[in-house]
């Protein structure tokens, strides 16, 4: 019974997080470019209630997340985690009022399929078991060097390409999130549970500023373009973090075989082909145009329609500006 209780509540934290993610893009996708890496973008944000909404909504399901890591080997979680592409696919058709395709949906399965490719290869110790010592934390600071370079090439980008790589950034972020957590709760437990210990330790430091940077980078890589091309990205990037910390920092073995290799390129070869095909999607794009369409800038005005425009003038005056009598009218001086 206490294994389905942490299956559901996994799969909970997974609906949490999809909710969270496209609330947030709905209202991120609003912020002008030239707030691209700011903080103003967080300033801005903060007084828009649909994206505390959606904050609310994925800080909850990442405090699931947490107690999923703590009581199921991360093999399990990472998949049922991963399934926030499916919960924010359903919840972006009716948002974005686009047909969702078999391929899209398919595309999430076999992304979702990738990642538990990846984590059935390696064999993971039960939380307190693991070495998790400051001195195998390097490979962090590695990840986070490739964040910050894709991060800076999509600076040099617009559009699609930018959502892409700084929500790989993002995601590669959450990544680092995720083993700092294991960290966390690995100390938790070795002192009962005490939580003044965490006021003393630096992974809980560590945490907090991982979350912020991720949360930080995922609203820019939401501002920059459409939910399809960011949240795949994200949701990539996590998973490939997550299980490289796992590896170096907290001794889980990996099985090398021709079969277990064979496997970790079908894993990797599925990430891929999940990324592309939910990249594509029509819900997550008609979100984006939604967003723009529907929702005017920031001290914009609808005039109406300006005059002289061509085909919005009336008959009698097109029929006047043909016998050369009265001119279109110009820009107001």
């Amino acid at each position: 019974m206490d294994l389905d209780v942490d299956y559901a509540t996994t799969l909970v934290a997974a609906v949490l997080l999809g909710i969270g993610f496209v609330l947030q893009q709905y209202s991120a996708e609003q912020e002008p470019a030239s707030r691209f890496l700011t903080l103003r973008i967080l300033t801005d944000l903060l007084g828009k209630p649909r994206w505390l909404l959606g904050i609310g909504c994925m800080v909850a399901g990442y405090v699931l997340a947490a107690w999923s890591i703590g009581h199921l080997e991360l093999t399990l979680v990472e998949p049922l985690l991963t399934t926030y592409l499916i919960w924010a696919l359903v919840l972006a058709v009716p948002m974005s009022r686009q047909a969702v395709r078999v391929t899209e949906v398919a595309g999430a399965l076999i992304l979702i399929g990738g990642v538990t490719l990846l984590s059935v290869t390696r064999s993971t110790k039960p939380v307190g078991l693991s070495f998790g010592s400051f001195s195998h934390w390097y490979a962090a600071a590695i990840i986070a060097g490739i964040a910050f370079a894709a991060v800076q090439a999509g600076h040099r980008w617009g559009g699609p390409v930018r959502a892409t790589l700084t929500g790989l950034g993002a995601g590669l972020v959450f990544g680092v999130q995720d083993a700092l957590t294991r960290q966390t709760l690995e100390i938790l437990e070795k002192h009962s549970y005490s939580f003044r210990t965490l006021f003393t330790s630096w992974p809980a430091y560590a945490l907090a500023g991982a979350g912020i940077v991720g949360i930080w980078l995922m609203q820019n890589a939401f501002s920059a373009g459409p939910l399809r091309a960011s949240l795949p990205a994200i949701a990539a990037g996590e998973p490939v973090a997550g299980i490289a910390l796992g590896i170096v920092v907290f001794g889980d073995r990996v099985q090398v075989s021709p079969g277990m290799l064979a496997i970790e390129a079908g894993g990797i070869a599925a990430l891929i082909v999940g990324v592309v095909a939910v990249a594509r999607s029509s819900a997550f794009g008609g979100l984006g145009r939604m967003t723009r369409v529907t929702v005017p800038r920031a001290g914009h005005v609808d005039h109406g329609p300006a005059e002289g425009t061509p085909g919005l003038t009336t008959p009698g005056q097109r029929r006047r500006q043909k016998r050369g009598r009265v001119r279109t009218p110009t820009s107001d001086r």
